[in-house]
């Protein structure tokens, strides 16, 4: 093939996907605030969503935390700066690497279940048939969805800094002799509603790109057990790409208004 013509053909394709993406995005904003509501499944879908993912954030931040500091900890003992540790490691996480990392492990784990579960009810015609018996199947399976990623995610990031946070602490305790107490007040005398605004808001960014992919990738999903591991990859690679691209926008417009 022509690569002049494969790189058209991939523009055109990433143009039309962006398109049907964002339209996929308004419908949801059109049918979220259309009644009925299905507040039972919402829930259902927060609990599996948020209590299935709470083990794997939390060993995730737990070593992150203590990867961090045994990482930070030599150089920082090379400059005579150890006293900085809780200061550097609570700001780090909080406003950058726990958001970050929780919603890439969101992205695999939530983003290819959605992708997968509804790319099977595609392909074995179950949407269609909840179509022709009078049923809201987009109301139903992907406006549910999308809140309780929405909803979910800002939660599992907290509790994932918390335990990461506690992991830090825990290295400093057995390295230095610094009690969790004098650890966690240095945390806390650091931090600021600044950094955590803008980590929570942009956490409900990406519990929302997450479900949006997912939900996206597995509702069109192509006929065949093929289109079904496509759906849920694609839907993983996809919603880790936005999940930077949303991170860089909030950094970004936060920078702003720190300079104003």
């Amino acid at each position: 093939m022509d690569p002049d013509k494969s790189i058209v053909q991939g523009i055109r394709g990433f143009l039309i996907e962006t398109g049907e993406l964002t339209y996929f995005a308004g419908r949801f904003f059109k049918e979220v605030f259309r009644p009925p509501y299905e507040w039972r499944e919402f829930f259902r879908q927060c609990y599996q969503m948020g209590n299935r993912s709470l083990m794997l954030v939390l060993v995730t931040g737990f070593i992150i935390g203590l990867v961090l500091t045994l990482q930070s900890r030599p150089t920082l003992i090379e400059f005579g700066a150890e006293s900085w540790m809780p200061n550097m490691v609570g700001i780090s996480i909080v406003r950058e690497i726990g958001p970050v990392i929780t919603a890439l492990i969101c992205a695999g784990r939530i983003a290819s279940g959605i992708g997968a579960e509804l790319g099977s009810m595609r392909v074995t015609e179950q949407i269609d048939a909840m179509e022709v018996s009078g049923t809201n199947p987009f109301k139903y399976l992907v406006v549910t969805r999308i809140m309780a990623t929405t909803l979910m995610l800002p939660l599992l990031v907290i509790f994932g800094d918390i335990i990461a946070l506690y992991g830090s602490a825990l290295v400093e305790y057995l390295k230095g002799g610094m009690s969790f107490q004098l650890y966690f007040n240095m945390v806390f005398d650091a931090l600021s509603f600044g950094d955590f605004i803008p980590a929570t808001i942009k956490s409900f960014f990406f519990g929302f790109v997450i479900g949006l992919v997912g939900c996206y990738k597995g509702y069109y999903c192509k006929k065949g057990t093929a289109g079904v591991g496509k759906a849920a990859n694609t839907a993983v690679v996809t919603a880790s790409l936005l999940v930077f691209f949303v991170d860089f926008m909030a950094v970004f417009i936060s920078d702003i208004f720190y300079q104003l």
